[in-house]
């Protein structure tokens, strides 16, 4: 159950009251920030929260039983705190959001109305809208994990294993040029030959952009460096001379990991197990039972 501080409660019964919104937002880099739809700062908790930003509230939904409530707060780009940039860059993905009712005359009396994760974004022109979903919302998730011949770890966590701090594993470089949206030429990764970080990642680690992260698809030397072909395209522009770290890839094959990272009792897939095919198929005079692998 809710707990009103009493001043706050005597306010609220009050003739008039004099009410805000405000949001504090945590970051999954650890960075907070707050908004709010009064037309003046306010501090709160420790929190500056800012006016101005175009932050606003829509019609939330919510029902009295397990289903997983929404809101949805809308803002635009003219705060300098919240930026398109930061959008692009799924800075904000899965933020935590702690929704406060406040008296904006004496901002110490408020109450937390709840706490949401930003769910899906949608970016207009000069604004956006973001989704704000309950924790209940994860109720309605996939758990646990789907059998396939693939390894579903990542490359390099705690399942895998694998140390990406060896050299040639994790590599810097810089930008030369961008070929498109898609497409770096970068130096420093001549030593390495073609696609030798093929299904890697880039971590942007100077200028406007630090902290951006991207799939590589391909690698390949050239003559003014090595291209790295994203899997995505960039929805930002990366200037000549910002530093990368490159880190290689894995296909998730057993043979890979096998061959490539001797690392086979870690794989965390299943490569022996059947297809559809072999599922479906009938008992046959040829097929041979002696305890040998039955699908490689």
């Amino acid at each position: 159950m809710r707990t009103i501080d009493a001043a706050l409660a005597r306010h609220l019964a009050g003739d008039a009251t004099t009410l805000c919104t405000c949001w504090r937002v945590t970051r999954s880099d650890g960075l907070v920030l707050g908004f709010t739809d009064h037309d003046r700062d306010l501090t709160l908790r420790g929190t500056l929260f800012h006016a101005a930003s175009g932050f606003s509230a829509s019609d939330g939904e919510a029902e009295n039983t397990l289903s997983a409530p929404t809101s949805e707060v809308a803002g635009g780009f003219s705060s300098e705190v919240i930026t398109e940039a930061d959008l692009i860059a799924g800075r904000y993905d899965g933020a935590r959001i702690e929704v406060y009712r406040v008296n904006w005359q004496v901002p110490d009396q408020h109450v937390l109305l709840k706490v949401q994760d930003v769910g899906e974004v949608k970016r207009q022109t000069g604004q956006f809208t973001a989704e704000l979903r309950s924790f209940a919302a994860k109720l309605s998730q996939d758990q646990g994990r789907t059998l396939g011949r693939r390894c579903d770890a990542s490359l390099g966590d705690n399942r895998c294993g694998i140390d990406l701090s060896i050299e040639g594993r994790t590599v810097s470089a810089v930008l030369v040029s961008m070929s498109g949206s898609d497409r770096l030429i970068v130096s420093g990764l001549d030593a390495y030959g073609d696609d030798h970080f093929r299904y890697g990642r880039i971590t942007v680690t100077s200028g406007a952009e630090t902290g951006l992260t991207a799939e590589v698809e391909t690698s390949r030397p050239g003559e003014d460096g090595t291209e790295l072909t994203l899997w995505l395209p960039l929805e930002v522009t990366l200037s000549p001379g910002d530093a990368l770290t490159v880190t290689i890839g894995c296909d998730k094959r057993f043979a890979t990991c096998h061959d490539s990272f001797a690392n086979a009792a870690n794989f965390r897939g299943f490569p022996h197990m059947p297809g559809s095919d072999f599922a479906y198929s009938y008992v046959s005079g040829q097929t041979t039972h002696d305890g040998s692998v039955l699908f490689e």
